[in-house]
């Protein structure tokens, strides 16, 4: 089964500091829900691993990630990502994403295609399910790279600012949160909301 999307986020940071995020593969890795990049095997592929909770049981996908364009001319990165559970199911990304200008020069935004190809027991779903939850999986990557792109640029601003003995003293600024543990309990529900508005909003 195939799934496309494709969507656009606002992002609260300039395009040069969601460009260096973007560009760092670790970095964009760790802003999507449950996903972590365990291994770099040459300056292309990476091993890596999504963990997936539904109730107590959590699940987790072993796979790949091969880089297939990044373009600093026009802000583009493309990747591949492959993955599979034991029980055998299988999911295949082919992620595109690109920073543009935004509305104020400290604003960008993030415009991505995915095509996600899955089969075993997550095809079961059917395109009705699977693509409201992808959705909501990449909205959440939006909100986790717009707050860490901003995080970067304030720890930059904050590292180039002039000191004197009270601001060293200052605490320092909390890094990005991280991707988080996938809980598809959560994204089901979220969707769940989403649909049941719809119905109730054509019923008025």
């Amino acid at each position: 089964m195939e799934v496309k999307l494709e969507k656009r986020y606002p992002v609260a940071a300039t395009v040069q500091q969601a460009w260096a995020l973007l560009s760092d593969i670790r970095a964009t890795a760790a802003c999507m829900p449950g996903a972590a990049i365990t291994e770099q095997l040459d300056a292309t592929h990476f091993k890596g691993t999504v963990k997936s909770k539904v109730g107590p049981a959590v699940m987790q996908f072993g796979g790949e990630i091969e880089v297939l364009a990044l373009d600093p001319s026009t802000r583009r990165l493309q990747m591949l990502g492959k993955g599979a559970d034991k029980s055998g199911s299988s999911a295949t990304m082919n992620l595109s994403a690109q920073v543009e200008p935004g509305d104020t020069p400290a604003s960008s935004v993030l415009v991505g295609a995915a095509t996600i190809t899955v089969s075993g027991k997550l095809a079961q779903f059917g395109s009705r399910l699977l693509v409201p939850v992808s959705d909501a999986l990449l909205g959440q990557f939006a909100v986790n790279f717009s707050a860490a792109a901003a995080a970067a640029a304030t720890n930059l601003a904050a590292a180039s600012a002039p000191t004197d003995a009270s601001t060293a003293a200052a605490a320092p600024i909390a890094p990005a949160p991280a991707g988080g543990e996938l809980n598809a309990l959560a994204l089901m529900w979220t969707v769940f909301k989403g649909w049941l508005g719809r119905l109730l909003g054509r019923r008025r």
